[in-house]
């Protein structure tokens, strides 16, 4: 691959805390979380902790927009996300240099509780199509559907294919809602936590869930001298287990390795971890960091803020990253007291201030897939 810069040139998310990222990053200073206990979305009788998007608010957002009704609550996400990005530039959704790449877990999956005149909607790639076609894009489309670290694959996917020059533009958008299929799903792991969760902390207990859609717009043309560079990234997986990670480490210790080749590691401001806080989750990146000589540096994990928001996770989280990175701040880690991994970890506490010029994230998911994404700040090169 040769050594094209890709930009960050505009992101937007939507999710339980609002319905920007400035606006996200504002309540994650003040260190609020969207997460509230609720009941209904499974058979259980107990409630679970999520972070779900305000119907009514979005509603009157997307209509404010005179974005089109036809379509499922996970459509509109995306569709509302995307525009929301593509307001920010004067890019041309239409063009052929211009190529969109969504990923998530679950697309319409709650749609097999009830008996639908279509059935092709149930399909992730019809609604890919259908949002494809909402915007006159004359390229077929991708998707990246792999776990939790599909968000995370796609922004790696898009660096690879810009620096290829075979498109100029890629809108990156992921997202995922919540359902009774996806919150059973997590019970019967016994995955779920009842209250707000714990990365890395010694009383984690399991993870929230959470909602919502996130969009990056990668440029190989830089919009302000200020932009976000996607600087590098990669993926491995340890084929451990179908949902337990490797106890070592071994694919997000070499997917970091290869993103980081050729990095100053003192250089990087923070580590954006996946950050479950469930038992498995944390040991298993904390071992990867130790192995990979990174513990030392800030480390923190959004999951508190807004749940874990599965297939939208790796866009939502790396946009936020650039905002900070960017705005030379880490955030806190929300829900950190006390280090409850085998490995030293430097986790960051408090809101605090960086001047270092790369940042580190990286995600894990089920079936032993990992990646990880170095993001790195503008240096004024137009």
């Amino acid at each position: 691959m040769n050594n094209e810069k890709v930009y960050i040139v505009a992101d937007h998310i939507v999710n339980a805390l609002g319905f920007s990222t400035a606006e996200i990053a504002e309540a994650m200073k003040e260190q609020r979380s969207g997460c509230k206990s609720v009941t209904g979305y499974s058979d259980a009788i107990t409630p679970a902790m999520l972070g779900l998007v305000c119907k009514k608010a979005f509603q009157e957002k997307y209509d404010a927009l005179l974005l089109p009704k036809n379509f499922t609550f996970f459509e509109q996400l995306l569709i509302f996300s995307i525009q929301s990005a593509l307001n920010q530039t004067d890019i041309n959704p239409k063009s052929k240099d211009v190529l969109f790449l969504f990923s998530t877990t679950k697309g319409n999956i709650e749609l097999l509780e009830y008996p639908h005149s279509e059935k092709d909607i149930i399909y992730i790639w019809k609604s890919v199509a259908l949002i494809t076609q909402y915007f006159g894009n004359p390229n077929t489309s991708l998707m990246i559907s792999n776990a939790c670290i599909s968000g995370t694959q796609a922004v790696v996917t898009a660096k690879h294919l810009l620096a290829s020059k075979q498109y100029r533009h890629i809108v990156v958008c992921g997202a995922d809602c919540i359902s009774k299929f996806v919150v059973s799903g997590f019970q019967s792991f016994k995955a779920l936590s009842f209250q707000i969760c714990k990365p890395f902390d010694a009383q984690r207990d399991g993870l929230n869930l959470g909602e919502g859609a996130a969009t990056l717009i990668l440029s190989l043309e830089q919009k302000n001298s200020d932009d976000i560079e996607v600087f590098s990234g990669a993926s491995a997986n340890d084929a451990n287990h179908i949902s337990g990670p490797s106890r070592t480490g071994e694919g997000l210790h070499r997917a970091i390795e290869k993103a980081l080749q050729n990095i100053d590691r003192e250089q990087i401001a923070f580590i954006n971890a996946h950050g479950t806080a469930t038992p498995f989750n944390d040991e298993m990146e904390a071992i990867a960091f130790s192995r990979s000589q990174i513990e030392n540096r800030p480390i923190n994990s959004y999951k508190a803020y807004f749940g874990h928001t599965l297939g939208a996770a790796g866009i939502m989280e790396t946009a936020l990253s650039a905002c900070a990175l960017k705005h030379n701040f880490i955030f806190s880690s929300l829900g950190f007291n006390e280090l409850g991994v085998t490995v030293p970890l430097n986790m960051n506490t408090n809101l605090s201030e960086t001047k270092e010029q790369y940042c580190l994230k990286t995600a894990s998911g089920f079936g032993g897939c990992n990646a990880a994404l170095v993001l790195k700040k503008g240096g004024g090169y137009v």
